[in-house]
């Protein structure tokens, strides 16, 4: 069963729109001249609707009446609170992908991108990750809440497509980080909350301290450039089978060295203590971007340094907003 792509004007749904990825694919389309001739792109956050609800969700589908949608919305934290809470995170997100992908399909929604997380994938594996191997193993145990409310996002495309035809997918980033990200110290993400930790080490003249012992490895893309390619796989990617949105193998870095990497750029020449008592979660989660390469072999990353330096400038200019 084929399901055919419409050709023509857009009215683009984003959900979860105020976040980190929303705000970056609005920058895009706005500030880089990204938006086309003839489409126009809503972006709703929690303010707009409760997508836990069914009913919310229906009457904010109803009120756009969206041709396609970019499903950004997830309840989310940092690691520790994940791990004390599995379940919220479990049926939340249940709960909303699926009011998500079933309004879509009951309102004829043409092509549903949903965004999932690298840490969807099986804890004991080989590396690299690739896009086959999704559903191979158990997730991390810290987090296996989300990463099997996330996987199912991919269960229900294939189910989708293969019952009624529908053109619904799935991209994979690794960890994201840019302006407008979750600076909090408690929850954010981590790169993001070291900064926070950073910046405000230097204001009080104290010691960082780092969750763990540094030595986990991640690849971390820039939130702009991972804006770009979401706008290229709601306009040009036709697979249902996700993809992932990832810099290179090579380019995977440990936390010890990003941390480095944040202290130049905020110039903070305190002491780092690295709280090797707290959990370190995964070790590494290195994911191939041979299939993003295979459609994009030229598409320019942001080199990490560069993206920390301007998202290091973004949170200090910003910093009565984003430290919360």
């Amino acid at each position: 069963m084929g399901s055919e792509i419409k050709v023509g004007p857009m009215r683009v749904l984003v959900t979860g729109g105020s976040g980190l990825v929303g705000k970056a694919i609005e920058h895009v389309l706005h500030q880089e001249g990204g938006k086309l001739e003839g489409e126009e792109w809503i972006f709703i956050s929690s303010k707009d609707a409760d997508l836990v609800d069914v009913d919310q969700t229906r009457a904010v589908f109803e009120k756009y009446r969206p041709t396609h949608v970019i499903h950004l919305a997830a309840k989310v934290g940092g690691l520790y609170l994940h791990m004390k809470e599995n379940l919220h995170f479990l049926r939340a997100n249940i709960k909303i992908n699926d009011n998500v992908l079933q309004t879509a399909h009951e309102m004829g929604v043409t092509k549903v991108v949903s965004c999932l997380s690298s840490c969807i994938f099986p804890d004991k594996t080989t590396y690299p990750i690739n896009e086959t191997m999704i559903h191979n193993g158990s997730p991390h145990s810290s987090n296996f809440g989300y990463s099997y409310a996330k996987r199912m996002i991919d269960v229900q495309n294939r189910a989708y497509f293969q019952q009624y035809g529908h053109h619904y997918t799935a991209v994979i980033p690794t960890n994201v980080f840019g302006p407008y990200d979750n600076f909090n110290i408690e929850n954010g993400h981590v790169l993001s909350a070291l900064m926070n930790k950073t910046y405000k080490a230097k204001k009080e003249g104290t010691a960082v301290n780092v969750c763990g012992s540094g030595a986990p490895r991640r690849q971390f893309i820039y939130s702009l450039d991972l804006g770009r390619l979401i706008i290229w796989a709601l306009r040009e990617y036709e697979e249902i089978e996700p993809i992932i949105l990832s810099v290179g193998e090579e380019d995977e870095i440990s936390i010890k060295d990003a941390m480095d990497l944040i202290t130049k750029a905020l110039d903070f020449k305190g002491k780092i203590d690295f709280d090797t008592t707290l959990s370190d979660g995964q070790m590494k989660k290195t994911a191939s971007n041979a299939k993003l390469r295979r459609y994009l072999p030229n598409f320019p990353f942001t080199p990490l340094k560069d993206g920390i330096k301007m998202t290091c400038d973004w949170f200090e200019a910003n910093y009565d907003i984003a430290r919360t």
